[in-house]
């Protein structure tokens, strides 16, 4: 009924291991989750959760936080994304929180690599970009991302970020933070994208919705964040369950 379409199970926060989470998907009625790679040391522990479960997707991507390790090139991200429980490019893009803009022309150089990546394999795009919207969405026009596609994760900027997103045929998702209180702004937001556009994330271990807010986060979770939407925009649950479901497959290309 509901899909995480941006989590991190592998993480060493999941020590116990995947099956009890996902035991508590079962429960909460969420049928897959797709385990977003953040750097390529550890990208073969991501494939293998996907190649285990088969309600388990993967990706193949470096953060644009990740300063340790190895760089990738296109070409080699165009052939780990051939494997075919791998449906996305990234996480890529471009976070300005801790360094100055003139200090991150590593990020965009590495940012354009997964952009390129990905038209080159026909994979969609999974972007993180903080406070830098507008480097962000230049970088996707320069280098064609349309033509790839793909979604802007964990969406926290303003309603004309995500409509440019929109123009270039990107999807916007939403994470934990749709239920704080102090997001007024990003509920805006969410009340005006296209339904037919929205995807659904616990971008988990990190930003647990309301009410877990502070805990360990999980994909059985993201039935929060459908919730919120739903009240947010005077519409059933289920409605937001079918339609951002919907939009998972249809974006991601995942068997199912």
């Amino acid at each position: 009924m509901f899909i995480d379409s941006h989590c991190h199970i592998d993480f060493p926060d999941f020590s116990e291991g995947i099956s009890p989470l996902l035991a508590n998907m079962q429960a909460a009625q969420v049928d897959a989750a797709l385990c977003v790679s953040v750097n390529l040391e550890n990208y073969p522990r991501v494939l293998a959760a996907a190649e285990a479960h088969p309600n388990v997707f993967a990706s193949v991507g470096v953060h644009p936080d990740h300063e340790q390790g190895r760089e990738p090139s296109v070409d080699e991200l165009v052939s780990l994304s051939g494997h075919p429980r791998v449906v996305a490019i990234g996480e890529t893009g471009l976070d300005y929180y801790r360094l100055q803009r003139d200090q991150v022309d590593w990020q965009r150089a590495r940012f354009r690599t997964h952009i390129r990546a990905a038209c080159q394999a026909g994979k969609p795009l999974i972007i993180h970009t903080r406070n830098a919207a507008e480097d962000t969405l230049a970088i996707m026009l320069e280098e064609g991302a349309d033509q790839a596609g793909g979604v802007m994760h964990c969406f926290t900027e303003r309603w004309e970020v995500a409509e440019a997103a929109l123009a270039m045929g990107f999807y916007i998702s939403f994470s934990g933070i749709v239920t704080f209180k102090s997001a007024k702004d990003l509920k805006e937001v969410a009340r005006r994208v296209p339904l037919e556009r929205m995807l659904i994330e616990t971008d988990s271990p990190y930003l647990a919705p309301m009410p877990h807010r502070g805990k360990r986060n999980e994909p059985a979770f993201v039935r929060h964040v459908a919730e919120e939407i739903a009240t947010l925009r005077g519409i059933s649950l289920e409605q937001i369950a079918s339609a951002t479901s919907k939009n998972f497959f249809d974006l991601f290309k995942a068997a199912h």
